[in-house]
């Protein structure tokens, strides 16, 4: 029986061999040739990106005919390790500069988009690739400028894919080969009958369920390795770099030659506040707060915002400043008072009792004042006028901060033209119809379109503001440039996803065991017991009902769980003298409260509520002591506490429970995704999340890591403030062309 069991292997190990070997001598060249065309691909799309960036320099220097600066361009430009040489060509066909490096060999050859040459080159060193790139001002060809890059990478990197694949080929064969054998021997015995019964689910009183989910790490990193080749493919600076704070300083000195930075928002960085023990310092639960700090402490500059701590007049200068933060001052805080009046007109009336609830899909409807619009129109004239005083120059780079001052861009835009303003809106935005019930729907839009650059989170609410920006005012959008031209001005509006600093390991931090055991024994829990953590500002949109609801019903489902899991909610007091938010603060005590009571047993309760302000370092220990983290939001622009628990788990375990309404959700598709509406799901989320094994949580939490990690609030501010200094750039451009027609019309005139 043994021999037979061999041979009837054989039988299918020998065909197999074959066609694995046929199908190898076949997929290896064509593996090859394809992977030196898509690396050629590469190269010609950072070709054009190379002399796209050198373009604009080079017609300066040819026109000053500064050969120097043209040397130390071409010079900086080789660094890059793949970029071997430079030359520069005049139209009549004559080398005029080049690098120590450029081929003599080479001459004026037309390189990759002409019609005359291959655009690989053997060279005595090894291939290399040869572009050609016209240089052309108004039209007029300037020259051409040739740029060789190096392709020994591609061999080396061929032989590497070449030894990948056979070795794959002999793993794939000997693990097919041994499955067969196997399948074989068991048919011998019996077995495969009772395996295909299995399969069938014959044998199982209950039907087969879904798919198990322990396929899903492959999609997520089958969906990171394309988001990988899109990126390189895109051939993007900003999108190809590690970036930090050092990167964004660098930024900062080399496009924006150290330009000033001023943002504008209604919460500042840091309260001083009254205590009993003196003046203490207070960071804001905020998640605004938190990525535009980092890109603070990297840049400098001034932050203006609504000085609204009870010891906040005590801190500042004569000039309403205070440096900060204050263990390490590394950038102004510039302080505006409000009186009770306008902060109840401006930022509780107008702004929070209208502008926050039309843009948020949570049901709550939203109330429109006269008297509150008076009072946001003010306030945020008085906050353009602070940064029209604190501006050193006519042209800033000012940062304007969400909704509160939807109106700010245009009043700076009318005394600063030459300013580059940039608005992030930090919440959604709605649809037009939606957005069609603000009275002043026409002036916010205007004051919006004084804006250079306009962000938002996601595609999706990008293009709500440009079908609103269509539906309510006389534009011109055009929608592959992603632009608005309105009232002969152009505002870009772009998608730009925000995140957080990745923090940096402290040197004090327990480790994540310290960590857990410390919050039992805070909290007076057993050692073992199962936690989660959601952490809020105490608002309706934050879904922290639904949360609570699907904490009970998963107790229902899984009795088992009772007494063994504990959920933990740190819900931040916020805008508590408006109603809406008194109501929502006592629906949630009275929901926690019920569902205690209806669980607790001994000194066991399953919800912890904690409405208090909680610092970052406290945070971060809560997310390290969690097994599980629940985000559902019922609607949110990103939710940076999602990006906050994952930063903190370099253990690599803890599960993320995240609203499919969320920023966060586009990205961080390797979280368990889930519609907070659905109590049930939420439920099976949270129970699934609890016992999920911990490879599966490694892998997922790893993917999402990595995200965040590079992803980060750098590369939010990043690509904002490149865009701003390419408009710049741009626009110093067009200047000195003007300047230079108005110079020659006055000496033809002469």
């Amino acid at each position: 029986m043994r021999f037979r069991s061999v041979q009837l292997s054989m039988r299918f190990i020998v065909p197999l061999a074959l066609v694995l070997a046929l199908f190898g001598y076949f997929a290896i060249p064509w593996m090859e040739n394809l992977t030196v065309r898509w690396f050629v691909r590469d190269l010609d799309t950072r070709s054009q990106l190379v002399s796209s960036t050198l373009q604009q320099p080079m017609l300066n220097y040819l026109e000053g005919n500064d050969s120097a600066r043209i040397n130390d361009a071409f010079g900086r430009a080789i660094q890059d390790e793949r970029l071997y040489a430079l030359a520069f060509c005049d139209p009549g066909g004559t080398l005029r500069y080049k690098t120590d490096t450029y081929p003599e060999s080479l001459g004026c050859r037309q390189g990759a988009d002409g019609e005359d040459a291959s655009p690989v080159v053997r060279l005595p060193r090894g291939p290399v690739h040869v572009s050609s790139r016209e240089l052309t001002q108004d039209g007029i060809g300037a020259g051409r400028l040739i740029l060789v890059q190096d392709m020994s990478f591609i061999e080396r990197r061929s032989e590497d894919t070449k030894k990948y694949i056979v070795g794959l080929f002999v793993v794939l064969a000997g693990a097919i080969s041994l499955i067969t054998v196997l399948i074989a021997h068991l048919s011998w015995h019996g077995w495969l009958n009772g395996v295909r019964e299995m399969l069938r689910g014959e044998l199982s009183p209950q039907p087969p369920g879904p798919m198990p989910p322990e396929i899903a790490p492959l999609a997520s990193e089958l969906r990171a390795l394309l988001n990988e080749y899109n990126r390189e493919l895109q051939g993007s600076g900003v999108e190809s770099q590690t970036w930090g704070a050092d990167t964004l300083k660098t930024l900062l000195n080399q496009d924006l030659a150290g330009d000033e930075i001023l943002v504008v928002s209604n919460r500042e960085p840091y309260i001083h506040v009254n205590t009993p023990n003196g003046v203490k310092v207070q960071r804001p639960a905020s998640g605004l707060v938190t990525a535009v700090e980092a890109v603070m402490r990297a840049c400098s500059g001034t932050w203006i915002a609504h000085g609204a701590g009870s010891a906040d007049r005590d801190t500042v200068d004569a000039n309403d400043h205070v440096r900060v933060p204050p263990e390490q001052p590394s950038y102004t805080l510039r302080r505006v008072w409000l009186s009770k009046e306008e902060e109840q007109g401006y930022y509780y009336g107008f702004a929070n009792e209208g502008l926050w609830p039309l843009c948020h899909i949570a049901h709550v409807r939203p109330v429109f004042r006269s008297s509150d619009w008076a009072e946001y129109v003010r306030v945020n004239q008085r906050f353009a006028d602070a940064v029209i005083a604190e501006a050193r120059s006519d042209n800033p780079v000012v940062l304007v901060q969400d909704y509160h001052f939807a109106l700010l861009p245009r009043m700076v835009r009318a005394v600063l033209p030459k300013a580059t303003i940039i608005t992030f809106w930090h919440i959604p935005w709605p649809n037009p119809e939606s957005f069609g019930i603000c009275p002043w729907r026409e002036e916010i839009l205007d004051g919006m379109l004084g804006s250079t650059i306009l962000g938002f989170h996601t595609p999706f609410h990008r293009k709500n503001f440009l079908d609103t920006v269509d539906r309510y005012l006389e534009t011109r959008i055009e929608n592959e440039a992603s632009t608005v031209s309105y009232g002969n001005e152009l505002t870009q509006v772009k998608p730009y996803p925000i995140s957080i600093a990745w923090p940096q390991p402290a040197p004090d931090e327990c480790d994540v065991a310290a960590c857990r055991a410390e919050i039992r024994q805070a909290l007076s829990l057993p050692a073992d017991q199962l936690l989660g953590i959601g952490v809020d500002r105490l608002d309706y949109t934050k879904g922290i009902v639904e949360r609570f609801q699907a904490v009970e019903r998963m107790l229902e489902l899984h009795p088992d769980m009772v007494g063994k899991f504990t959920f933990v909610q740190i819900a931040a007091p916020t805008r508590s003298s408006l109603d809406e938010y008194q109501n929502f603060e006592a629906r949630v005590r009275a929901l926690a409260q019920r569902i205690n009571q209806r669980f607790s047993s001994g000194s066991y309760l399953p919800i912890i509520l904690k409405t208090e302000h909680h610092e970052q370092a406290q945070l971060r220990t809560y997310f390290r002591a969690s097994e599980v983290c629940s985000v559902t939001s019922l609607h949110d622009g990103m939710n940076l506490v999602a990006k906050e628990f994952i930063a903190s788990r370099d253990d690599e375990q803890g599960v993320l429970i995240l609203s499919q309404f969320t920023g966060a959700a586009r990205e961080l598709h390797e979280a368990l995704i889930v519609n907070p509406y659905h109590i049930e799901e939420g439920a099976e989320a949270l129970y699934r999340a609890l016992r999920m094994p911990q490879d599966e949580q490694r892998e997922r939490m790893r993917t999402m890591r990595v995200r965040v990690r590079d992803f980060n609030v750098y590369r939010w501010a990043g690509r904002m403030l490149q865009d701003a200094a390419r408009l710049r750039q741009r626009e110093r451009v067009r200047s000195r062309i003007n300047s230079l027609s108005q110079n020659r019309v006055r000496k033809g005139d002469a």
